[in-house]
């Protein structure tokens, strides 16, 4: 988006606000789906909790996604948004047996990642198909915080203990009719996650009345200028020519899934703030905004690197600037980053404020969350309004008479 829609939208609706553009989250599905373009079929199920704005569902269903949800509330979000059941795949970690159960009767598909569940979900419902999730023990890139396949991980149920799963599987008589791996996010090398990948297909062999096979995501998105990412075209020649090959050696053709949420919309998000206050001090500049991390959390949380710019004075001289925020605590931005000259008043945009961003937000320090804007077709749609003192209350139950 250019900087004078950014903002007339900050002038419109008030900073902070996230910005959509949905004309980019449209040509990253295309990317993505013109690279597996040679699979017989695939199917691109956006994961929900990347941003999970119903207005943004609805645009994933116009695109003919499918949806991947982590917990009964993202289901019901789904099926508002139009999704069928048949469309959605439902893939928590550490929900209880009811969670899953409750899922199961709104017909979405099912995605179990532990031994225990599964045995009890098998032995109480054998005639539910259920996709398995694999661990295979493979970091396919991103740091600690934001790699799940490695061995010490919470997420799903060990390459090593897939006889267990068989075993679960004959004495329940549960059909199993998936099976998925996630190795988590900012993958960078094409041969490891191909690794992976044969390590699901030897896994897969097992199963006889498999319908898919989920490869997760976790595709890289470029941050910064030259930044790097992950080849999605290579991906595609080189995985879909795998997949092709096992379908064949299968038997029957299989569906080729994928569960991107940054991916798609990572890019596409804009997050604008007022600057409050330019501070100097003796060795520092600081550029104080009406923000925190109650609304971005991911710079603190995951060290996260966002692209800031001064829309108010984009040809400004350049000069070293510590953005942060307006919260009691540590909440740093950017350390002495070069930013063009700051004055109070100005809008700056963050980058890359599409995924994980809103979704995480919090009202701590009772501050406020902020609007989203969905850019579509030219034009500026509110698709959530900034929240009030008495959203701040609605739950709350004061027992001040008791004192």
């Amino acid at each position: 988006m250019k900087a004078k829609e950014l903002l007339a939208i900050a002038s419109e609706f008030g900073a902070p606000v996230y910005v959509y553009d949905s004309e980019k989250i449209k040509s990253q599905h295309e990317r993505l789906t013109k690279a597996f373009q040679n699979v017989g079929t695939l199917k691109v199920n956006y994961a929900a909790k990347a941003l999970s704005n119903l207005s943004v569902l609805r645009f994933m269903k116009h695109l003919g996604c499918g949806l991947d949800t982590v917990s009964i509330q993202e289901v019901r979000l789904g099926l508002d948004a139009g999704f069928k059941p048949e469309e959605i795949i439902f893939t928590p970690n550490g929900v209880s047996l009811e969670e899953l159960e409750k899922a199961a009767e709104l017909g979405v598909q099912i995605n179990i990642d532990n031994l225990s569940i599964l045995e009890q979900f098998g032995s109480k419902h054998p005639t539910i198909p259920v996709c398995i999730r694999i661990n295979p023990h493979v970091m396919a890139g991103g740091n600690s915080k934001i790699s799940v396949g490695h061995i010490d991980s919470k997420f799903g149920i060990s390459i090593h203990q897939l006889p267990h799963i068989l075993r679960i599987a004959e004495l329940t008589k549960i059909k199993i009719n998936g099976i998925h791996m996630h190795t988590g996010s900012d993958i960078l090398d094409i041969d490891v996650f191909i690794y992976a990948s044969e390590i699901l297909f030897d896994a897969a062999k097992k199963f006889q009345d498999l319908e898919f096979i989920d490869f997760g995501s976790g595709f890289k998105v470029p941050y910064k200028e030259s930044d790097i990412q992950t080849n999605i075209e290579e991906l595609g020649n080189k995985l879909g020519e795998r997949f092709n090959e096992f379908c064949k050696d299968y038997g029957k053709p299989l569906t080729l899934a994928f569960e991107p949420g940054k991916y798609l919309v990572s890019e596409a998000g804009s997050f604008l703030v007022t600057v409050n206050v330019v501070k100097q001090t003796t060795s520092t500049v600081f550029a104080g905004i009406d923000s925190g991390f109650n609304h971005l959390i991911r710079p603190m949380f995951y060290g996260a690197y966002h692209d800031i710019r001064n829309l108010s004075n984009p040809n400004g001289k350049e000069r070293f600037y510590s953005v942060v925020g307006y919260i009691c605590e540590t909440d740093t931005f950017a350390n002495n980053r070069r930013i063009a000259e700051i004055s109070e008043g100005d809008i700056l945009c963050f980058s890359n404020a599409g995924a994980y961003c809103f979704g995480m937000a919090s009202n701590y320090n009772s501050r406020y969350r902020p609007a989203e804007v969905l850019w579509h077709n030219g034009q500026a749609h509110l698709i959530r309004e900034r929240e009030t003192y008495e959203d701040l209350k609605r739950n709350q139950i004061d027992i001040g008479t008791q004192f």
